[in-house]
């Protein structure tokens, strides 16, 4: 129990008790742990008992004792009582010598009376101490909870972005914690995100975040352990954050039995050191953060797995026509460009972008005489190009992932005038990413070169949009569409489309 509670007690009272109980010239005085004086300290005999007790063997104070002391006075004195880290100090009760009869039965009311007010003193102290470390834990439970809600909260303001969720998690935690840098760092992948709440400038910041990545990570991870560097003198910074003054925090963030990262919490060298309050706190994140990294490490591999079959796919499909080698990505980028310039929900977005992407991979039946043939199509050749949204759908559906997506990749060929397959719906009753594709891939079939002839020009294209809008395409969508090329995006070039000159 921590001594720094003794001087939060209410020493008056207890004197004051005592001289109700023994009269005006009975004086209390209190000693710390370190034999300094806190209670009554100008008294012109506090010194000389001081003196006295810090000379007497600890182990004879553990029981009341009896002082003489000058001026005919004497003291009862012994020890407030013991701590994990030693005696909390001492008490005294000087009282003036009495003679005569009567004088024993003083003395053992005296010493009495004294040794229940020292126990008295010791209990508040250990009751004070207690509050206040209740206090604190409470207080450590209610950052803990912060920090437990903000993981949550940020999942729900981010959901399906795992950079703004872990992004927006370190600002907060920052913030609230009135951190300089705040970083999470898994190596493995490259990936180092950090927030500030700088206190003052950090120049050196990339140097910070390369060494994070670095000797403290292999540190921590070889440690396995939660570690603190307030000191600059930590003999620990001749190997790690070597000329760099700064307060480290860092606790492992493990996968299973492995760390494969870390939280790092870094102050300015004036800042106050780290406590054990930060130690525990920066482990609940570090905990909290392990399930989040992990859950994305998951997503991660899914979406890497599932960009590897669609791309699989698509070449299958475009090994049959070189000529439209390309095409499926452009035509997936050009819906996203539409659906972010119409701020779709980050799960439309996703089934925008694997609709799109796969829109075509129904072409894989095709036969090869028909889908590469340079002069035009007979009605039968036709109707077999008729069936590839079908085809698409009845191969995309049977992924539940993809179910969603696979409604745009049906209909993208259906028309606004109804007059489109495969079912010939018309207007809005069209799903809006299938109207979306359709602009896309309208707009990428004029300006790319096919077997029978080369790709058309940019305004070529955007005037055949605009003449089939309301009747092939939605002309809304072919509004939007002339939003975003109006502002001459980069893509135009990098797509190698072809512009008329002026």
């Amino acid at each position: 129990m921590n001594s720094k509670y003794l001087e939060s007690v209410d020493f008056s009272r207890h004197e004051r008790w005592l001289i109700r109980a023994l009269g005006p010239e009975v004086v209390l005085l209190i000693l710390n742990a370190d034999g300094d004086v806190i209670w009554n300290e100008s008294h012109p005999l506090a010194p000389t008992l001081a003196a006295q007790i810090a000379g007497k063997p600890e182990g004879l104070a553990a029981d009341i004792q009896m002082l003489g002391l000058p001026e005919g006075r004497a003291a009862f004195y012994r020890q407030l009582g013991l701590t994990k880290d030693g005696p909390l100090g001492w008490g005294a009760v000087i009282f003036p010598v009495q003679t005569g009869e009567g004088q024993a039965l003083y003395l053992d009311r005296l010493a009495e009376l004294s040794d229940d007010m020292f126990d008295g003193i010791f209990e508040e102290h250990h009751h004070r101490a207690d509050l206040e470390m209740m206090t604190e834990e409470l207080s450590l439970r209610y950052e803990e909870l912060h920090l437990v809600y903000a993981v949550d909260h940020h999942i729900q303001e981010h959901s399906g972005d795992y950079r703004k969720v872990f992004a927006s998690l370190l600002q907060s935690t920052a913030d609230h914690m009135n951190v300089d840098v705040v970083a999470f760092v898994r190596p493995g992948g490259d990936f180092c995100l950090h927030a500030t709440s700088l206190s003052k400038p950090i120049h050196n910041i990339d140097l910070v975040l390369v060494e994070m990545r670095g000797d403290l990570f292999r540190f921590v991870q070889a440690s396995g352990e939660t570690m603190v560097m307030n000191k600059i003198d930590d003999p620990r910074r001749n190997y790690i954050f070597t000329n760099m003054p700064y307060k480290i925090l860092s606790s492992p963030v493990r996968s299973g039995v492995t760390m494969d990262a870390l939280i790092v919490l870094l102050n300015h060298a004036d800042k106050p050191d780290f406590s054990n309050s930060d130690r525990k706190l920066a482990e609940v994140l570090a905990n909290q953060l392990s399930g989040l990294s992990n859950t994305y490490l998951l997503l991660e591999s899914m979406h890497d797995f599932n960009e590897q079959m669609a791309k699989a796919l698509i070449e299958a499909v475009e090994a049959k026509d070189p000529y439209t080698r390309g095409h499926s990505e452009r035509v997936n980028f050009l819906s996203m460009e539409i659906g972010k310039a119409l701020e779709l929900s980050q799960e439309d977005l996703d089934d925008l972008h694997w609709g799109s992407l796969l829109h075509d991979v129904g072409k894989i039946g095709i036969p090869d005489a028909v889908l590469c043939k340079p002069s035009a199509l007979t009605r039968d050749e036709y109707t077999f190009i008729k069936v590839h949204p079908e085809r698409s759908y009845d191969i995309l559906r049977h992924i539940k992932h993809l179910e969603d997506a696979a409604v745009g990749a049906r209909h993208h060929q259906e028309q606004y005038d109804g007059k489109g397959y495969p079912l010939g719906l018309k207007g809005d009753r069209i799903p809006l990413n299938a109207r979306i594709m359709a602009v896309a891939d309208t707009y990428d079939s004029i300006t790319s070169s096919r077997a029978y002839r080369p790709g058309r020009s940019h305004e070529v294209a955007m005037k055949e949009l605009e003449r089939v809008a309301g009747a092939q395409l939605d002309p809304w969508l072919v509004g939007v569409f002339k939003e975003i090329v109006a502002a001459e995006p980069e893509w135009l070039v990098r797509f190698n489309i072809r512009r008329d000159k002026d």
